[in-house]
C-alpha cells in the first residue's frame, strides 16, 4: 500500500482529522481538489464556536460539539490561532415564544452546556445597549467564542504536516476502487493511489466520494448563505454573538464581531442544486439586512466592505454521518458536517482517528509535535519590538497591505512556510492581505510581484484561488 490512510478533502473536518491521526504510527495523505487547505466550505462561514445549546440530545452534533467548544481555548494556545470567547445571546421577539428559550435552556443543560443564563429583554440591553426594543427575552451563553475559520484550518493543516502527513493539491478524486485490504483512488490528473484506510470529508461533495463505494447511499443537500461584512470602524458595534430564535432554516440572521476585530451579518439560507453556486444575491442581502435589524438597531450597513456566500453540506439525515461505511470496511466517512462543524472540528478529529487506530490496533508515536506557531504579526508588536525585527530583517519594514498593515515580511513567510501560499486567497488567509477596506485594490500588484519571485511562477499563472481564475492573460 501507499498509504495507511488517505484523506479527500482539506477543509477544517478533513485537516483537523488529518493532525488527530498524525498522533499514530501511521503513514497519511490527505488529497484536496483545489490549490490549498481552506477552500470550500471552510472559508466562507460565520467563524462561531456555537457553545451547544441548539443540536438535539443524544445526537452526534451534540456530543460533539460541547467537546469541540471545550477544546478550543488550549488548541488555540498550542496551534496560534484567532479565539475569543466573546459569549452569545439568542434573542426571542414575542413574549408568546418565551418558553422556546426555556427549551433551549433546558437543550443546552442536558448536552453540558455550562454558566447559560435566561434574561429579560432590559437584562439582555444592558449587555447590548444596541438592541432593538423588540427584544423581549434573550439566552445568555458565556462560553460561546469567535474563531478565525481559516486559521484554524491553516492551524490543523501545518501541524499534520509538522507530524508527517502529506499534502497533494489540486487532487480531484474520480474514481475509489475496493482491492484487498484496502482501496484504490484514481485522480483527475491521472495518477493512483492504494491505501488501507480512506477517510472521507469532502464536503457537500461528500456524497459523490460515499456513494462510489457504499452500497447504502448518503444524500447531502447544499445550503447556501450570504453574508455580509463590515469595515473594522464599526467591529465593536456588538461584542457578543446575537442570535435569533432558531427556525426551520437555522439559526437565523446574526451579528457578530469576527475574530478579527470586523462586524459581520448573516447568512440567508437556501437549498441550491450546484455544489459550487457562491453567487451571492441582492435579494439575498436585503432579507439579510432586514432580519438582522430585528435584532440590533440602527446597524451600521454604510460600512459593509464587501459580501460573500458559502454553502453548508447538509445530509438529509440532520445529523453527521460518522463512521465506518455500508459495505465498505475501512471507509469512514466524516460528512454532513455542517453547523455546528466549526465548532466540533477539533473534537471530530479526535473522534475519527480514535476509530481508525482501534480498527487498525496502531500505537500513538513516543514523539508528537503538539505546537505550532503562526505568522507573526508586525502590527500587534510594540514600536520596539517592531524597530528590533526590521533592523534584522528589513523586508518586515515595507507595508505592502495598507489597510490590514500587512509588511513584505509576512506575506514571504506565509509563501515559505511549510504548505505555503500558492494564489493570492492562500495568501489572504494566511496574512489578511486583501482583506481590507480596499479589498484587495492596492497590495495586489506587489502581492503578484512577492508569489513570481518565491515561487518561480510567472505573473500569467498566478491565480485568484483554484485554475481558470488566473489575473492575467499572456501576450500572444
Amino acid at each position: 500500500m501507499d498509504y495507511d490512510v488517505m484523506i479527500i478533502g482539506g477543509g477544517v473536518t478533513g485537516c483537523s482529522i488529518a493532525r488527530s491521526l498524525s498522533q499514530y504510527e501511521l503513514s497519511i495523505c490527505l488529497l484536496e481538489k483545489d490549490e490549498d487547505v481552506c477552500s470550500g466550505t471552510s472559508k466562507a462561514n460565520s467563524g462561531i464556536v456555537h457553545a451547544g445549546y441548539d443540536p438535539i440530545p443524544h445526537t452526534l452534533k451534540a456530543k460533539l460539539n460541547v467537546m469541540g467548544s471545550e477544546m478550543m481555548p488550549q488548541l488555540s494556545h498550542d496551534l496560534d490561532f484567532d479565539y475569543k470567547q466573546n459569549g452569545s445571546m439568542i434573542l426571542c421577539f414575542d413574549k408568546e415564544n418565551l418558553p422556546k428559550l426555556n427549551e433551549l435552556y433546558d437543550r443546552g443543560i442536558a448536552n453540558g452546556v455550562k454558566r447559560m443564563q435566561l434574561l429579560s429583554g432590559d437584562e439582555a440591553r444592558a449587555l447590548e445597549p444596541n438592541l432593538t426594543d423588540a427584544v423581549q427575552g434573550a439566552l445568555y451563553c458565556p462560553t460561546s467564542g469567535i474563531v478565525c475559520p481559516f486559521g484554524l484550518t491553516i492551524a490543523f493543516a501545518e501541524n499534520a504536516y509538522a507530524n508527517g502527513v502529506q499534502f497533494k493539491f489540486n487532487s480531484q478524486v474520480k474514481t475509489i476502487d475496493k482491492i484487498d485490504g484496502g482501496y484504490k483512488i484514481g485522480l483527475a490528473g491521472g495518477e493512483s493511489y492504494t491505501t488501507r484506510y480512506v477517510v472521507n470529508a469532502a464536503g457537500v461533495y461528500a456524497d459523490v466520494i460515499h456513494n462510489m463505494v457504499s452500497d447504502k447511499k448518503l444524500e447531502i443537500v447544499p445550503k447556501r448563505g450570504n453574508y455580509l461584512l463590515l469595515d473594522k470602524e464599526v467591529g465593536d458595534y456588538v461584542k457578543h454573538t446575537i442570535f435569533q430564535l432558531p427556525g426551520k432554516m437555522g439559526k437565523g440572521v446574526l451579528v457578530t464581531p469576527t475574530a478579527h476585530g470586523n462586524l459581520m451579518v448573516g447568512p440567508t439560507s437556501k437549498v441550491v442544486d450546484d455544489k459550487d453556486d457562491t453567487s451571492t444575491y441582492s435579494t439575498d442581502l436585503e432579507e439579510i439586512s432586514t432580519m438582522a435589524s430585528m435584532s440590533v438597531k440602527n446597524l451600521p450597513l454604510r460600512k459593509v466592505i464587501t459580501s460573500f456566500s458559502g454553502l453548508r453540506a447538509h445530509e438529509i439525515g440532520d445529523d453527521f454521518a460518522i463512521g465506518q461505511a455500508s459495505g465498505a470496511p475501512g471507509f469512514f466517512d466524516a460528512a454532513g458536517i455542517e453547523s455546528p462543524g466549526l465548532s466540533c472540528s477539533p473534537a471530530i478529529g479526535e473522534y475519527v482517528a480514535e476509530m481508525i487506530a482501534k480498527v487498525g490496533n496502531v500505537r500513538k508515536k513516543e514523539h508528537f509535535i503538539t505546537t505550532r506557531k503562526g505568522i507573526l504579526r508586525t502590527k500587534d508588536m510594540t514600536s520596539e519590538e517592531r524597530t528590533s525585527l526590521i533592523k534584522e530583517k528589513p523586508e518586515y519594514g515595507t507595508i505592502v497591505c495598507r489597510c490590514e498593515q500587512i509588511s513584505e515580511g509576512e506575506i514571504i513567510d506565509a509563501i515559505t512556510r511549510p504548505l505555503g501560499a500558492r494564489s493570492l486567497d492562500g495568501i489572504k488567509r494566511r496574512t489578511r492581505a486583501g482583506m481590507g477596506r480596499c479589498q484587495a485594490g492596492f497590495c495586489t500588484p506587489r502581492t503578484m510581484e512577492l508569489l513570481c519571485e518565491k515561487t518561480g511562477m510567472t505573473m500569467e499563472q498566478i491565480c485568484k484561488n483554484k485554475k481558470g481564475s488566473e489575473l492575467l492573460e499572456e501576450n500572444k
